[in-house]
């Protein structure tokens, strides 16, 4: 059954929103899905991958990525 991540993430320029879109296909998992909303700085990643996953590969190019449950907002460029 296929997961839904949701995250908050700095998403302030189109080179930001490449790197995130880069980092996200590298991830090695089964991923059906992904979305970003700029205005929202909402990225929604849906297949067989944890939350945790996607935040890791999204730290990893040096953005903070939150829940979108979690508290604070979570975005910075």
């Amino acid at each position: 059954m296929a997961n839904v991540v949701e995250l908050k993430v700095g998403l302030h320029c189109d080179e930001c929103i490449k790197k995130i879109l880069k980092a996200i296909k590298k991830i090695q998992a089964d991923i059906e899905t992904y979305d970003i909303d700029t205005q929202l700085n909402k990225v929604t990643v849906t297949g067989n991958v944890s939350s945790e996953e996607v935040i890791r590969v999204i730290h990893k190019i040096g953005k903070t990525a939150t829940t979108w449950e979690a508290e604070g907002d979570g975005v910075t460029c």
